[in-house]
């Protein structure tokens, strides 16, 4: 493998942009491996133009794919078909030989991968680390903004603000229904209104391991300034100074990645498909430069010890190291911000080992009388149900405090859809008066 090249080689603490890609040897990729993908890409798609070609394998033309088709000629892979006289190699038509063709077909017995040309592993790295200083820090104030959709204490938000300022990881516990998933939720709006740049693939010994995943990153055109948040600061464009960087690489937003009782150990490490034979980048790599909400921690079908025990050399040292098949270890930036939320008493899934490396635990808590009345207030409004401080009262008297039920966030929501659905049967307007609330606490709460 050559080592990748650029023509002004970047300062350690500069940004990271993809540099321009002037010629082969500055993908950092063998030039034999370029060729047995793009016969690979020739023998699925059939008859391709060199602007084509030069899009799918997400290398540049001219200097670049052009060589890799020269060389491809050359050796009787490929030839051309057609020609768009005055337009240049660019429009011909190539079409592959029976000769590629044979070529083809031994380099997909070694993998099927048929697309964007990958980037080496230790350019990845590089990005990855560079990337690091561009995550936006929040103040009391711009925090405030970013939550003021949800009902939140000054303690719990004060603790909260230095706990996304560190990047590493939060331990989210309390009760069920008190908002634990919206607040890691409102986190990943914040991740999303920064951008930063991530490779289609990674390429390793060979072998081929998919980052990009259309379901966990959302492409920002480069054209596009990045959204702003409210209150704020602005985290800039990036733009390779040239206009004219290496396409192998996407603008996205920060990711925002949510797993819950579907995630097991296997999927923590890289997934490698029998059949196509190239790697699935896991959950961790896929959220590198972003945050992994893990829900509902504790519910997982393997034990949370385990998987506890899985992160303790990423949260401590920042690495995480991944396994190929072959038993080859590889070394990867662990730049994640890991939010565990959990509605099981902590004593129940954590040693005071793991809870050490665990950088913030955050508990939250059972609303006030207040908190729990605004709440209501505004899940009201927003549903277009007049509010009544005597209704409110009523129900608190006679469905809390009789009944020595505890106050949750997501108490008034649920009541006042209950609400809306009898006012829609009876006919009549929604509204807060005794008879719609003794139905709907009545159809809503269980005494178990």
């Amino acid at each position: 493998m050559l080592a990748g090249r650029t023509n002004v080689p970047p300062t350690p603490d500069a940004p990271f942009v993809p540099p321009p890609l002037n010629s082969l040897e500055d993908t950092g990729l063998n030039p034999l491996w370029l060729q047995d993908l793009t016969l690979k890409i020739f023998y699925f798609q059939g008859y391709l133009s060199g602007f084509k070609v030069a899009e799918l394998i997400a290398l540049p033309f001219a200097g670049v794919t052009s060589q890799i088709l020269e060389m491809l000629k050359r050796e009787k892979l490929i030839e051309v078909k057609s020609s768009q006289g005055g337009l240049g190699e660019g429009a011909y038509t190539y079409a592959i030989t029976e000769a590629g063709i044979r070529r083809a077909r031994e380099a997909l017995e070694r993998s099927q991968y048929a697309g964007p040309a990958p980037v080496p592993l230790e350019v990845y790295n590089d990005a990855i680390r560079r990337q690091k200083a561009g995550r936006i820090t929040v103040t009391v104030r711009n925090l405030r903004q970013l939550l003021a959709h949800l009902v939140i204490s000054e303690k719990t938000l004060h603790r909260l603000g230095p706990a996304l300022n560190s990047g590493t990881s939060i331990f989210l516990y309390g009760p069920p229904g008190n908002g634990k998933t919206s607040i890691a939720r409102a986190f990943g709006n914040l991740a999303l209104q920064q951008t930063m740049y991530i490779p289609y693939a990674i390429y390793v010994d060979g072998m081929v391991i998919k980052v990009y995943d259309s379901v966990s990153h959302k492409i920002v055109e480069e054209s596009s300034p990045p959204p702003q948040a409210a209150g704020l600061p602005s985290t800039g464009s990036l733009r390779s100074p040239t206009g004219r960087q290496d396409p192998r690489w996407l603008r996205i937003r920060r990711p925002f990645i949510v797993v819950g009782g579907e995630l097991t150990l296997e999927g923590l490490d890289l997934v490698f498909d029998d059949v196509h034979k190239y790697y699935e980048a896991p959950f961790q790599v896929k959220a590198n430069g972003g945050i992994l909400l893990i829900d509902d921690f504790g519910r997982q079908q393997v034990r949370p010890r385990d998987l506890l025990n899985r992160w303790i050399v990423p949260l401590e040292n920042r690495v995480d190291y991944l396994t190929l098949h072959t038993g080859r270890k590889i070394e990867v930036p662990f730049d994640v911000l890991v939010v565990f939320s959990t509605n099981l008493p902590p004593r129940d899934l954590v040693d005071e080992a793991f809870l050490r490396r665990l950088r913030h635990k955050i508990e939250i808590g059972d609303p006030s009388f207040d908190e729990y009345r605004e709440i209501f207030r505004r899940v009201a409004a927003e549903r277009k149900i007049e509010y009544s401080d005597q209704g409110l009262a009523y129900l608190i008297q006679e469905y809390y405090v009789k009944r020595n039920r505890k106050l949750r966030a997501s108490h008034p929501r649920d009541l006042c859809d209950q609400i809306l659905d009898i006012a829609r049967f009876l006919a009549i307007p929604p509204t807060m008066s005794r008879e719609l609330i003794d139905r709907a606490a009545q159809s809503y709460f269980v005494d178990l």
